[in-house]
């Protein structure tokens, strides 16, 4: 498995409104110059106090929510007042700033927006809901990034990850999957991430997002040939299947059946090795391994259960019956 550095994203403004917009509705109202300036910290800030004149301890590298309490503290100053108090705040370098519960947005905020290149939004949602739904996006644009060589499945609801040497088959292996009824998040190339609950999300490059290569046939796009149902935007990692000879398999990955987990992230995931051997159903194996994961979730781990009835039959003296 071949690993870029890890790296964490530059987000900007610009980064922020495309991801929430659709759940948010945001609505840029003025400094649209300033979608390019960097939110340099995933929480979110309600300048309440600094609105006061206390910027001991602002959070300016936040977005900054101004809600039903921070709206009707500065509608209550005087227009002189007001005017110097917003003045202020916009000349402390703040990456934007959001108008909740679909309030109307002063006219001399968007004049100070203008002017210091500070973009201004607006959405209907209440502040709580707000502040709640920005810091899952903003968690999830800023957590740590790679990318990693593989082919990236959902089978039967579990994410897993075939990679190997170039030409030992993932492509072919995932496409028989597709067949099957499973879906595919990313060919070749999988971006991964960690989440707020520090598990590993996959998900495929844009490029080459819903396309697939294989060997002798070229470029073919999935859901046109299979449907929409046979491809996921994203998906949990939960174990890595390596594809190999059995000559690498026996000289590489030697004591049993039991492999050392691959680190991703920091994070481990279970790791199974399948040898290819010509005449093998290599995707009902990647099948079978994958069910047989989910069930020893579930508790039931077959291996474990028959060495346990044999140590019983042998030390009991029961007959083995046929």
């Amino acid at each position: 498995m071949i690993k870029q550095p890890l790296k964490r994203p530059l987000v900007t403004v610009g980064d922020f409104v495309e991801a929430s917009h659709a759940a948010m509705q945001l609505k840029l109202v003025a400094g649209k110059a300033g979608l390019k300036h960097r939110i340099n910290e995933a929480a979110v800030n309600r300048p309440g106090l600094a609105l006061t004149g206390f910027y001991k301890y602002f959070a300016n590298r936040r977005i900054q929510v101004l809600g039903l309490a921070e709206i009707s503290y500065l509608s209550s100053l005087s227009k002189p007042k007001r005017s110097e108090c917003l003045r202020e705040f916009f000349g402390r370098k703040i990456p934007c700033v959001v108008f909740t519960r679909g309030k109307q947005v002063p006219p001399e905020v968007i004049k100070l927006a203008d002017e210091f290149r500070v973009p201004v939004l607006r959405t209907k949602a209440i502040t709580k809901d707000f502040v709640n739904a920005t810091t899952i996006v903003m968690e999830n644009l800023s957590a740590p990034r790679s990318k990693i060589q593989g082919t990236m499945m959902e089978i039967m609801g579990i994410g897993v990850l075939i990679d190997g040497a170039p030409g030992i088959g993932k492509s072919d292996t995932a496409l028989a999957l597709i067949r099957k009824g499973n879906a595919l998040v990313s060919d070749d190339v999988t971006s991964v991430r960690v989440d707020s609950a520090g598990s590993i999300i996959a998900s495929p490059v844009s490029v080459t997002r819903y396309h697939m290569e294989i060997r002798g046939l070229g470029i073919i796009h999935v859901p046109s040939l299979y449907g929409v149902s046979s491809v996921r935007n994203e998906k949990k990692l939960d174990v890595v299947i390596t594809l190999c000879s059995e000559k690498q398999r026996s000289k590489e990955f030697r004591g049993g059946e039991d492999f050392p987990a691959v680190e991703i992230l920091g994070v481990d995931i279970p790791h199974i090795v399948i040898a290819v051997i010509p005449g093998r159903d290599i995707a009902n194996i990647v099948e079978a391994a994958t069910l047989d994961l989910k069930l020893k979730r579930l508790g039931h781990d077959a291996e474990k259960e028959l060495d346990e009835k044999l140590v019983r039959i042998m030390t009991g003296g029961q007959a083995i019956i046929d």
